[in-house]
């Protein structure tokens, strides 16, 4: 006799653990299918935990450290001496950041009292999923109440640039480099090609970022997106617009790759190459043809708002549907869909979805940019304060960057913020919280900041929409 849950989770990313553990809290009997072993040990946390979010973070705030320690230190009258990195200590701080973290999803899911099944999922017919466990043992699951898809998502590759064991790697190899090299190329100019490239320009590689798209993170405002290519580029990243790559070879051990932009085609030679050219839905194995469910060109489940597939009783979340590539996205996701499956309503507001990019400084961003607004016919106002006259951010010697508020000329409502700045994706939330409470640009006038603090920047750039910035020469306005 096969075992019975109220609810089967396959895949034990920060979407899935997030939708096992809801619905255990909400009384219902959950397992947790998870295939992933991290240095050859069963581990929960899916890319995030593992080989994304997380160790990529513990990286840059390492090699933003080490860049510190080297370059900034002295203008506050601090001397070190050498400074030196020793990349081994700096994966191993990684790797035990990871393992705690890991190790405490296991921790909640067992204290939920959730069952975690330690293999492959396969959804079959009628809310049944075929279990294999890492040994190879099979049985097949039957959820009574749903089944939760959540096996996320993973690096694309290309075949102009196909990965080696180490010199032409994903998003995944770069993370796991045991040396800094000297000459580094990227393959993609968007979220994780920029994050990864500084990583490794901060700790001493000549980065070259080709990108292949004429515009530079063209989801961003383009104020934020003008500054941001201006920063990075002035940190020594080389970001080349318009390169498509058209091929690479390895020869002794030297990557060239053949690019083609406006003037041509060019080469150049790397060390080590990234090729991170964005992420695509992660479902093989995951879908038996007697599911029913449907996808879309692309390997998408398609879903409606709630995260329903076309099969009653089975939902799919996070990297696998429509929408951005996001962990906290994900989360979300899988708890509203275990309040929907415990018989409650919920609902995700996907505007106030928030983006962060965490280069130094970081870039994040909310709702809607200025161009967007726009082209949706809304007339607009914007305004923009910058850090470098903001006490904080001075005395910090942190002051790069701007906040920019974008809001709805007639009836004053916020629509959009976005932030480029020290701490930007946590200042952001500010924006996240006035839209979900559908503040105008005025409730955030009339606000008090506190003095001295980077978020005064926040109460600035509102006081700036209607030109009434205190700290900046304002133009008259009719």
């Amino acid at each position: 006799m096969s075992q019975e849950f109220d609810v089967v989770v396959i895949g034990g990313g920060p979407g899935g653990y997030e939708a096992a553990i809801r619905a255990a809290q909400l009384g219902l009997k959950v397992a947790c299918i998870e295939k992933r072993l991290h240095n050859g040990k069963p581990s929960l946390g899916g890319t995030c935990l593992n080989v994304g979010c997380i160790p990529s973070k513990a990286l840059l705030d390492s090699s933003h450290r080490y860049h510190d320690a080297k370059e900034g230190l002295a203008i506050h009258g601090i001397s070190v001496g050498d400074v030196s990195i020793d990349i081994a200590q700096m994966q191993t701080r990684k790797d035990q950041v990871v393992a705690q973290l890991t190790g405490g999803v296991a921790q909640l899911l067992k204290g939920n009292g959730i069952v975690w099944l330690q293999g492959t999922g396969k959804l079959l017919s009628n809310k049944q999923v075929q279990f294999v466990a890492h040994d190879g043992a099979t049985e097949t699951i039957q959820a009574t109440k749903a089944v939760i898809l959540a096996a996320g998502s993973a690096p694309i590759n290309i075949p102009v640039a196909p990965l080696t064991e180490d010199i032409i790697v994903d998003s995944t190899g770069a993370l796991a480099f045991s040396e800094v090299p000297k000459r580094l190329g990227v393959i993609g100019a968007g979220v994780i090609g920029l994050e990864l490239g500084s990583v490794w320009s901060r700790l001493g590689s000549e980065v070259i970022v080709l990108e292949a798209l004429d515009s530079f993170l063209p989801m961003l405002d383009k104020l934020v997106s003008k500054e941001a290519q201006k920063i990075l580029t002035k940190q020594g990243l080389d970001i080349r617009l318009g390169a498509k790559v058209t091929g690479s070879q390895i020869n002794n051990g030297v990557v060239t790759v053949t690019y083609q932009d406006k003037e041509g085609e060019k080469t150049a030679e790397f060390d080590k190459l990234i090729v991170a050219v964005g992420r695509k839905p992660y479902a093989e194995g995951l879908l038996d043809a007697s599911s029913g469910v449907a996808q879309d060109a692309r390997g998408f489940v398609i879903v409606d708002q709630q995260c329903r597939t076309n099969i009653d009783g089975v939902y799919a979340i996070g990297d696998l549907v429509r929408g951005p590539m996001l962990a906290h996205k994900a989360m979300e996701e899988g708890m509203m869909v275990a309040e929907i499956i415990a018989g409650h309503y919920a609902q995700i507001n996907y505007d106030t979805i928030i983006g962060v990019i965490y280069t130094h400084p970081e870039i994040a961003w909310v709702g809607q940019t200025e161009e967007q607004a726009k082209a949706a016919g809304i007339d607009v106002k914007a305004g923009q304060f910058p850090f470098q006259v903001n006490g904080r951010a001075l005395a910090a010697n942190d002051a790069q960057g701007l906040v920019k508020f974008v809001a709805d000329a007639k009836t004053d409502r916020l629509l959009g913020m976005a932030v480029i700045g020290s701490n930007a994706g946590d200042m952001v939330h500010q924006g996240m919280i006035a839209l979900e409470f559908a503040a105008s640009i005025e409730d955030l006038q009339l606000m008090t900041f506190a003095h001295p603090t980077l978020s005064e920047a926040v109460h600035e750039a509102a006081l700036s929409v209607d030109g009434r910035a205190i700290h900046a020469i304002q133009r008259k306005r009719k």
